[in-house]
């Protein structure tokens, strides 16, 4: 009880000090506010009389001193009058060079705004000197024509009375508004000689009251200190949690991850700035909405359930969520969810952070796909020359079977059938061999629709039966400047999309080809990044053709037909498609000096056009019942594979030729150095298990230098006798008998010179006739 005694009674006199201080120091604020303001409205006064003195009565007598003395002795009247009693022109002269200082002193005068009494009296003055000024031509007649004086005076004479007499008020009520102004100055100046004593007595009281007041706060600081003490220590620990909390608040707003804090029910309250750059939703976007904004539509709803469930149980969450952007752009995440609890183990709040794994897992799933490719290319390089040999030994044998089948029978069907079948492998293993090794291309004079219908009696075999073609050719004679190989893979790739393109539905692939101007593509086309390579290609190649493949399938967005020639970009889903189709095709495009453009809008199909150089015609290809060129020379044949050697060996038997064949390239070498000259041509596989294909040639060459040479291989060779410039050939395995036999038949005519071709009477491989 004595406490709260004591602390009431504390307070009395805490309220009685504040209320006695409070008092005065608001009578000394009321009195220093009256003294103030009387003083300022004196002070104005002062300032207010002294601008009428200093400013408006000096300017207006500078400017009645001027007109007096413009009026006066010497001046304007006084040299008029001078002028017409002596006609001396001198006078005239100064009369109106005074004119001038007259008219500017008077309109001075009159914009200064004048009160009435003024302006009447300028106006008396200004006119009675025009009326002098109107006087000046009969003076200067008079003085022309001597008049007498008393006649020229008569005829000049002015009064000019009033206007002396109006100069006089002028200077009257100058006269009388400086006395009025130093009036005001003297009372202005005696009121503020009262205020400042007034305020020199306030001063002293206010010295009074600063002392009482002190007296006052030295009592109240006493009651206070202890206060002060107690609040500064309660400040200190607020500002180091405030400053721990600043600390914490930085930290998770600058968090490198996603935070989200939501309630028990899932309605965000907080997001972090990360969240938004990521998400593209704002914060006032999502505040107050729950993460299912944020699904994709690929993670089960199961899943969201148990996360619950667990959540709520008090344990935390980990996972991975591939979410949606505002935009629609998807983007994957490491999530972590625990629960945040009170200080009673309540669950109050969810509290989620994450962290942006995209570039990661595209990294990851490009490295695995890149690993897979090296994998696929280490794989079509390991059995490219096995598979190729087994391939060149069907192809051989099939066409030595055709040529001996009846024409238009059922065998010579199925042995076609067959052939197709073989060169539907070949054109696999070309595609596998994309992936092992990079050639440049090699462009030769290829007709254009036998190409296609090639391709298209490939494609039939593979294309579901729902997909049906319409080829048209502009001119069967069009004749374009490309790799044969790389066109029928790039045929391979746009077909096969075309009918991925059309999918289950009945559809069309369209396929096109006529003469064009220069490779331009139409407006709105997407262009894959590819260069016309106009100055590597022949003279005659001045003409171009459009190639395009047509589907009647959805067609594309513009988003999705922007990156179609982009490695690895797949709109299939994951397993179904590597993404290197369409930008295998934009590389051998550009590899070819060609271009290939795309143009599609949803629900209108897609169009490929490539744009190919255009040739001389070739002549008509020879039938398969045309004869193949042979000849009777002593030929040596090395390949590892005995089917390949068999095959070959029949072949150029067949044709005429002598043929010694090996399978050991050693063997075969110390069979050639024995007698070099006694063979004509030397017939070798590249990659061999004892000797390579190469060193068999720099052997040949080195025993004779003269010596023709043809390499049968899947791998182009840079062989020393190419570098040289010798007779060295390379035929890419799987051959076509005929090729085979018309390339070797070259070589060796190239080799013998004009005067040493074959011998007319040498067998032709002809079709047997039923």
């Amino acid at each position: 009880m004595a406490w709260l005694s004591l602390v009431a009674n504390r307070r009395l006199r805490s309220l009685l000090i504040v209320g006695g201080a409070t008092f005065l120091l608001a009578s000394t604020v009321l009195l220093g506010l009256y003294l103030g303001l009387e003083t300022n409205h004196r002070l104005q006064a002062i300032k207010t009389s002294w601008v009428q003195f200093s400013e408006e009565a000096d300017r207006k007598g500078a400017w009645i001193s001027e007109i007096r003395g413009l009026m006066g002795y010497g001046g304007i009247i006084h040299n008029f009058k001078n002028y017409v009693l002596r006609k001396d022109e001198a006078y005239l002269d100064r009369l109106e060079d005074q004119l001038v200082p007259f008219h500017s002193a008077m309109r001075a005068y009159r914009e200064s705004l004048p009160p009435g009494e003024e302006r009447d009296a300028l106006a008396t003055i200004e006119e009675t000197i025009r009326r002098y000024e109107a006087k000046i031509p009969i003076a200067r007649q008079a003085d022309r024509e001597n008049w007498p004086v008393t006649e020229t005076d008569r005829l000049v004479k002015v009064d000019d009375t009033a206007a002396i007499a109006a100069l006089a008020r002028l200077e009257a009520i100058w006269t009388a508004k400086r006395t009025d102004a130093t009036r005001d100055i003297v009372t202005a100046v005696a009121e503020g000689e009262r205020l400042i004593t007034i305020g020199f007595m306030f001063l002293s009281a206010l010295g009074v009251v600063a002392l009482v007041l002190i007296g006052l706060l030295f009592a109240l600081l006493r009651e206070l200190q202890a206060t002060v003490l107690r609040l500064t220590e309660e400040l200190s620990e607020r500002r180091r949690a405030e400053q721990a909390e600043r600390k914490l608040s930085r930290a998770i707003e600058q968090s490198p991850a996603t935070i989200i804090i939501t309630d028990t029910d899932g309605r965000i309250e907080y997001v972090n700035a990360k969240f938004e750059t990521l998400t593209e939703y704002s914060r006032a976007e999502v505040i107050g909405e729950t993460p299912r904004m944020l699904r994709s539509g690929n993670t089960a709803d199961e899943t969201y359930r148990r996360l619950r469930v667990q959540l709520l149980s008090g344990k935390e969450w980990r996972g991975i969520f591939r979410n949606r952007k505002k935009s629609g752009e998807h983007y994957w995440v490491e999530t972590t969810i625990l629960p945040l609890k009170d200080d009673d183990g309540q669950i109050i709040n969810f509290i989620s952070t994450g962290e942006d794994i995209t570039e990661k897992r595209r990294a990851r799933e490009q490295i695995a796909r890149v690993q897979k490719m090296e994998a696929v290319g280490l794989l079509a390089g390991g059995i490219a020359h096995d598979f190729n040999n087994i391939l060149t030994s069907i192809l051989g044998n099939l066409h030595l079977a055709r040529l001996d089948a009846p024409e238009d029978g059922s065998l010579d069907e199925e042995l076609e059938h067959a052939e197709l079948a073989a060169k539907r492998a070949q054109s696999l293993v070309k595609q596998l061999l994309t992936f092992a090794r990079r050639q440049p291309a090699t462009p030769t004079r290829l007709r254009l629709g036998e190409a296609i219908e090639e391709d298209v009696r490939l494609l039939r075999a593979s294309i579901p039966v729902n997909v049906g073609f319409d080829v048209r050719i502009a001119d069967p004679d069009i004749t374009v400047m490309v790799d044969p190989s790389h066109l029928h893979q790039v045929m391979m790739n746009l077909c096969r999309n075309a009918a991925e393109a059309i999918g289950t539905a009945k559809g069309t692939i369209a396929i096109t080809a006529e003469t064009s101007g220069r490779p331009d593509p139409d407006p709105g086309d997407h262009e894959a990044d590819t260069a016309v390579l106009v100055d590597s290609l022949p003279a005659d190649c001045d003409r171009w053709v459009r190639l395009s493949v047509a589907d009647d399938g959805p067609g594309m967005p513009d988003d999705v037909a922007s990156r179609v020639f982009e490695p690895f970009y797949s709109t299939k889903p994951v397993g179904k498609g590597t993404g290197l189709g369409l930008s295998m095709v934009a590389t051998l495009a550009r590899e070819m000096g060609s271009r290939v453009t795309l143009r599609t809008r949803p629900g209108e199909g897609a169009v490929f056009s490539l744009y190919l150089p255009q040739c001389e015609a070739l002549a008509m290809a020879e039938s398969r019942n045309a004869a193949l060129p042979g000849g009777r020379e002593r030929l040596l044949l090395i390949d590892d594979e005995v089917d390949v050697v068999s095959t070959y060996r029949r072949i150029l038997i067949r044709l005429g030729y002598q043929v010694e064949a090996y399978t050991e390239p050693r063997v075969a070498m110390a069979a050639f150095a024995a007698v070099p000259g006694r063979f004509d041509a030397v017939v070798t596989d590249m990659v061999m298990p004892e000797m390579s294909g190469e060193e068999v040639v720099e052997e040949v060459l080195r025993l004779r230098p003269d010596c023709p040479v043809l390499i049968a291989s899947a791998y182009h060779p840079e062989t020393p006798g190419e570098a040289a410039g010798r007779h060295v050939a390379f035929l890419e395995k799987p051959a076509d008998p005929a090729v085979f036999a018309r390339t070797l038949r070259a070589l060796l005519d190239e080799a013998q010179g004009p005067g040493d071709a074959s011998d007319p009477a040498a067998p032709r491989l002809r079709r047997n006739r039923p």
